[in-house]
């Protein structure tokens, strides 16, 4: 596996694999080709039919357009075999003939593949630098060295993560913080009105039993509305699924004044999890569905909370699993293509239920019949089993025949 850095990525939203990625592509085009006389950039497949509505368009065209005049092509309906979120980017010369080619596969998480290889953001961290990449091998060696998830990361990576971990605990923060003071009309078609800073309000008058349960929902509206709005967010770990693990920690550390160092081993240990399913299957809406964005991201957040209030090797395992198994079969259906409907009201619901997976695991001793790594199998298996209309292609369920289907994104 590789390092966390590549996981939990800072930018702007609203989309890891529509925005982040495809601008990362077409930066490392742009470098190569400085003397095009023009570029060509074909979308295909997913990245096409929702690409509009998650301003991929945008993303690339403000890399290649200061260079020279960029014609992009929509291919909705081709899907490439290598992954549903493809792009082929053509450098041209003054009589239209192709001087350089380059497909290349968004992924997730704002991360590339060539179709054989994973291309990081650097060279340094596009290493394999995890040796184990089980959750099963990482659990028997902390049974044998009484270690824990965070001291692996730290053993893995080197001191030098807890910096990288720092900055990306302030981004995340930060786009709590800003999404509780910004009020209004999300960009899109749908009109759809922000709602962190009254939730927020409202969680402060109900007594402390239900109190936490709304201050979560509005620290994870924060961020995903942020992410919306085209906000800097962390993925964790997408853009889609961005609100999770800063409403539960943000929770955490408000409410029980956990230190600052506390809360980077928790988002090491997240960054595990998270790791983990990146590598034996996907966190692509594209590729398996939503249970790859938001069920990951239920599941990081539930072993973050478990390791903040003591859980064991085997507690912390036990919550994660729980938060992807109940997410299993989640599909990808955004209106419009947007990441608003329903994006935004699954950030706050599996942030609710990345702190019960937490409470459920503590009552136990860590025993259970079906492990983590089983459920990351199945869920690449059911991935693989859902029709491509149900994974952020917009045409099949929530997306398909709601009332705002009509004004489109015409491609």
């Amino acid at each position: 596996m590789k390092s966390l850095k590549e996981l939990f990525r800072i930018g702007n939203g609203p989309s890891s694999s529509h925005t982040m990625g495809p601008k990362h592509a077409a930066e490392i085009f742009a470098k190569k080709n400085p003397q095009s006389h023009s570029f060509k950039v074909t979308l295909y497949g997913s990245l096409a039919a929702t690409g509009k509505g998650h301003l991929t368009d945008v993303a690339i065209l403000k890399v290649l357009e200061p260079i020279a005049p960029t014609e992009i092509e929509w291919l909705p309906k081709t899907f490439l075999p290598f992954h549903p979120n493809a792009l082929k980017f053509e450098s041209l010369d003054k009589n239209k003939k192709t001087t350089d080619s380059w497909t290349v596969y968004s992924v997730g998480g704002g991360a590339l593949s060539d179709g054989e290889r994973t291309i990081g953001l650097s060279e340094s961290n596009d290493r394999e630098i995890y040796n184990m990449s089980t959750i099963d091998e990482i659990m028997n060696w902390c049974e044998i060295t009484g270690k824990s998830y965070w001291e692996y990361v730290e053993e893995c990576e080197g001191p030098e993560i807890w910096d990288y971990l720092r900055e990306v605990w302030h981004v995340m923060r930060a786009s709590v913080d800003n999404g509780l003071e910004n009020e209004g009309v999300l960009p899109g078609p749908l009109a759809l009105s922000r709602k962190a800073a009254s939730y927020n309000i409202k969680a402060k008058g109900y007594k402390k039993s239900l109190q936490s349960r709304g201050l979560v929902f509005s620290y994870a509206l924060a961020v995903s509305e942020e992410n919306a709005a085209g906000g800097v967010i962390v993925t964790a770990p997408t853009c889609g699924s961005c609100g999770v693990i800063p409403a539960v920690l943000y929770l955490l550390e408000e409410t029980r004044g956990f230190r600052e160092k506390r809360m980077l081993r928790a988002l090491a240990t997240a960054g595990l999890f998270g790791n983990v399913v990146k590598k034996n299957a996907s966190i692509s809406g594209a590729e398996v569905g939503c249970q790859g964005e938001i069920g990951v991201a239920c599941a990081m957040a539930a072993a973050a909370a478990n390791q903040l209030f003591g859980g064991s090797p085997a507690q912390i395992e036990y919550a994660a699993e729980m938060g992807l198994e109940h997410h299993l079969g989640m599909t990808c259906d955004p209106v419009c293509g947007l990441v608003q409907i329903p994006c935004i009201e699954r950030n706050a619901y599996a942030a609710a239920r990345a702190l019960d997976a937490n409470l459920y695991s503590s009552f136990t001793d860590g025993t259970h019949r079906v492990s983590f790594d089983r459920v990351v199998e199945v869920m690449k298996q059911t991935g693989h089993d859902i029709p491509s209309l149900y994974k952020e292609t917009g045409e099949g369920g929530l997306a398909l025949g709601h009332e705002f289907t009509k004004r489109r994104f015409d491609i």
